[in-house]
């Protein structure tokens, strides 16, 4: 299958365990026709301090392994006074510490600024993996707020707001995932 006859077949899978990110994804893409199949048997990930190569080397092993095209979401929150702690170690951080310990790391400090990262890599068997980032800026809120969303949804604030208090269809339309699969998408548009 060549890139450009997905344009046509309108079918991708997507690698990833997390229901969340799933449903993001596929909601975002279903509003163009594509339909998202999930898989959720992983791939080895990287040791990196940058999303770009993981989710790189992630997408090209499940293309090559899967024998069909493939898209892999690699994401991080990146808070300013810890350095970009805990960025591309996110994952682990969430499953051990959870937002409670992020928020006590944060206690004492002024400069709440923090921005969510995600690279979205694309890639199809027997050709050079592509990623696709997607950047949003906020910061850390003081105390966990809204139900919605997943991760660290509830202590990142937008515009006054977390991403865990805007709700899904809202936070679909401005989330960093959704400003990586923009870009995925203009680069599909552009074939």
């Amino acid at each position: 299958m060549t890139v450009k006859t997905m344009k046509t077949v309108k079918k991708i899978v997507f690698v990833t365990g997390n229901k969340g990110k799933f449903a993001e994804v596929r909601d975002i893409l279903a509003s163009r026709g594509i339909e998202v199949i999930q898989n959720k048997n992983g791939y080895p990930e990287l040791q990196e301090d940058e999303l770009e190569p993981i989710a790189a080397s992630g997408a090209s092993y499940v293309a090559e392994k899967l024998n069909m095209p493939v898209m892999v979401d690699d994401s991080g929150i990146f808070i300013k006074a810890l350095n970009g702690f805990p960025g591309p170690y996110s994952r682990f951080v969430e499953d051990n510490l959870g937002n409670p310990k992020v928020l006590k790391l944060m206690e004492d400090e002024k400069d709440r600024s923090a921005y969510f990262k995600t690279v979205i890599g694309y890639c199809e068997p027997g050709k050079e993996p592509l990623v696709f980032p997607g950047v949003v800026e906020g910061k850390i809120a003081f105390e966990e707020r809204g139900t919605g969303g997943f991760g660290y949804d509830p202590i990142f604030e937008y515009e006054g707001k977390t991403f865990g208090e805007l709700g899904d269809e809202i936070k679909n339309t401005l989330s960093h995932r959704r400003r990586a699969i923009d870009k995925f998408l203009e680069w599909l548009d552009s074939l």
